[in-house]
């Protein structure tokens, strides 16, 4: 499989998950998957009371300036990972 393929069967593999993960490991799959789809983060940060919002704002821009393929790797790096445990 080539990185494009493996990237989408996790994207697949992460909803079959025996276990529902973290928070925080969540935020990071989310993170990922936006910087390896969409690139670097656009826009504003979320304000107000929009907790979940900023959060995954704050999340992705974490990973700015991560290229397309890396963060396909990590994602399913950590996708793999989550599996195995």
């Amino acid at each position: 499989m080539d990185l494009h393929e493996e990237f989408e069967q996790a994207s697949k593999d992460v909803q079959s998950l025996s276990e529902k993960p973290s928070n925080e490991i969540l935020l990071k799959l989310y993170a990922l998957y936006k910087q390896a789809t969409e690139g670097d983060v656009q826009g504003e940060r979320p304000g107000g009371f929009d907790f979940k919002g900023a959060a995954k704002f704050d999340a992705w821009t974490s990973v700015k300036g991560m290229g397309e393929d890396k963060a396909k790797e990590e994602y399913i790096m950590l996708v793999k990972s989550l599996m195995e445990s």
